[in-house]
């Protein structure tokens, strides 16, 4: 995945977040309860708008105040999607499996329930997941032969 996709991601994913918590005010407050100050609406339109990056802390009040850890998933797939972590062990790619899939079907639940383009977008990345972690047991059965 390129670099900008992945950024357009994480910020689409971010998004969602601040959307769940309904206001820039909330937002703000929720990151200065977590760390002791230094965010405002202003800071927060501003992120929102694209004109200031997310920092990991403003990331790790959020995800943990809204129970929710997309950026999280995201980052940690950046791992295991590398061509070294590719086994041919047919029982880790059936792990794989189900993990990618059970995230396309809670996310394709999520997007359903809400009005909001991260959602689908999010929906989308993980139904490309799960068909990623499918063609990866099918290489690997196909190499066996």
């Amino acid at each position: 995945m390129p670099m900008s996709d992945l950024r357009q991601i994480a910020r689409a994913n971010i998004k969602s977040i601040i959307d769940w918590f309904g206001c820039y005010d909330a937002v703000a407050e929720t990151i200065n309860a977590r760390w002791g100050g230094g965010a405002s609406k202003g800071t927060i339109s501003k992120k929102v708008s694209g004109h200031l990056d997310w920092t990991i802390a403003d990331l790790i009040a959020l995800e943990d105040a809204s129970g929710r850890y997309p950026v999280t998933r995201l980052l940690a797939r950046r791992l295991e999607n590398r061509a070294d972590n590719a086994p041919d062990c047919l029982l880790i790619q059936t792990g794989l499996i189900a993990r990618e899939s059970g995230e396309a079907i809670a996310a394709i639940l999520a997007a359903e329930q809400s009005s909001c383009a991260a959602e689908n977008a999010q929906a989308i990345k993980e139904i490309d997941d799960a068909t990623d972690a499918l063609r990866s047991a099918r290489a690997a059965l196909e190499r066996q032969k």
